[in-house]
């Protein structure tokens, strides 16, 4: 029952946190994220140790032996259920078609917002290695390739929610955006399972996310979308005025969806993206519009604020003393902003975007929180990465998640851009009641 404190808890922070965030031009995803880190060790630890700890226990005693709490475990199945549902909606909200009419410049500028930072991060990485930031059993290499991931990848759902919050979500900015992260976020998970297949020493591993992913998307685009097209069709004349969707609807839906993540998580490449391949393929219609609406608010405000708590207790800000770690966070800091952001907005303007199209498209790819928080829980489970490590990439994801809406907004200077990246003065919205999708 303590369970229910907690939630409370942490649903009253952000919601605190969230008017002050406001103010500061932020979407409130990131003061959810931060309410995650205030409640941890970092601030809330500090500040009164004995309270934090009764809150959020982190060990229990069993037989003389310490475990993870009950607790701890509770939070965290509650906030990957709140990841699995949010990439489900985020997911049915994907423009598909402007991705399909922007391919090619979404193939070269993904490459590029790759490519660089993966050699700047892994030059950080072996210099990490070298100072003894990562576990022994971590080789130079693996420790390169590991930083070469988490500074190339974006939070996709955290961008997602951005572009909605910017009146984004259906222009080519918008859209050309969510489609590099979802290809930037795919590079960075095959590194990332090299990495925990190779400290396993088992290239299968590696292997079985590559061709398991392929198998998997295959499936949904054929098999999949044929299944859920027809239970949209069924229930579309069967939704109530309110919106109720009908219970026989909604459970293959979740069938669909649960067994999807079930699958991607055990091939290597993590449930996340199996439930957003299962959004995407969900039929355009009465169902999809009914799904968003029962499932957003419970989802974004509920849920997922659950995972930004798990996350904040592992993180530490009393390590960045070690004048060894805060120099690694400045060079983190630098190559993260310059690598990703300068490298996609060069590439995007090469593919004939504007300055200051190209520009806001690059500020936006920065922002990290909510994928670079996933793949540093996985790297911590798996051991792959230190407390010192986990404590710096973690403060990177929310420093480039913050700067990432103003940097935005200053580049866009009053403009945002249509499907065809014609300028268009953004138009003033209240707040959302809902997330991104």
């Amino acid at each position: 029952m303590h369970f229910f404190l907690q939630m409370a808890v942490v649903l009253a922070t952000y919601r605190l946190l969230w008017p002050l965030f406001r103010r500061l031009g932020q979407v409130q995803v990131v003061a959810i994220m931060v309410a995650g880190f205030v409640l941890g060790p970092s601030l809330l630890g500090a500040i009164a140790p004995d309270v934090q700890e009764w809150i959020f226990p982190a060990k229990a005693s069993v037989a003389g032996t310490q475990v993870v709490h009950p607790n701890l475990a509770a939070l965290y199945v509650t906030g990957q259920l709140g990841l699995v549902l949010y990439m489900f909606i985020v997911g049915m909200g994907f423009n598909v078609g402007i991705f399909a009419d922007h391919l090619r410049h979404a193939a070269v500028t993904s490459f590029a917002g790759i490519a660089a930072p993966m050699i700047l991060g892994g030059a950080v990485g072996y210099l990490m290695w070298t100072n003894g930031l990562f576990p022994d059993k971590m080789a130079n290499w693996q420790a390169a390739l590991f930083v070469a991931a988490a500074v190339a990848i974006t939070a996709f759902p955290m961008l997602a929610w951005i572009v909605y919050d910017s009146g984004l979500l259906h222009t080519r900015l918008g859209t050309m955006a969510l489609a590099c992260a979802a290809a930037d976020d795919a590079a960075a998970w095959i590194l990332l399972a090299a990495v925990v297949a190779s400290t396993a020493g088992s290239p299968a591993v590696a292997l079985l996310a590559l061709f398991g992913g392929l198998a998997y998307l295959l499936v949904m685009v054929t098999a999949g979308r044929a299944l859920l097209r027809r239970v949209g069709e069924w229930a579309a004349p069967r939704i109530a005025a309110d919106g109720t969707i009908p219970p026989a609807a909604l459970l293959i839906v979740m069938l669909v969806l649960l067994a999807g993540a079930w699958v991607t998580d055990r091939v290597g490449i993590y449930a996340v993206f199996g439930a957003f391949i299962a959004g995407t393929v969900m039929p355009r219609g009465a169902l999809t519009e009914a799904l968003r609406d029962r499932l957003e608010p419970l989802t974004a405000y509920v849920l997922l604020p659950a995972f930004f708590v798990y996350s904040g207790l592992n993180t530490r800000l009393t390590l960045l003393f070690d004048p060894t770690v805060l120099a690694m966070l400045a060079l983190v800091l630098v190559v993260s902003f310059v690598g990703k952001g300068v490298s996609v907005g060069l590439a995007a303007r090469i593919q004939g975007m504007s300055w200051r199209e190209a520009g806001s498209l690059g500020s936006l790819m920065n922002a990290r929180g909510l994928m670079e928080l996933i793949l540093l829980n996985i790297g911590l489970n798996a051991g792959v990465v230190s407390p010192e490590i986990y404590t710096v990439l973690a403060v990177m994801a929310i420093v480039t998640t913050f700067a990432a809406t103003p940097m935005y907004r200053w580049i866009a200077s009053g403009h945002t851009f249509d499907a065809h990246g014609v300028r268009a003065p953004v138009a003033k919205s209240p707040e959302p009641v809902a997330s991104p999708a």
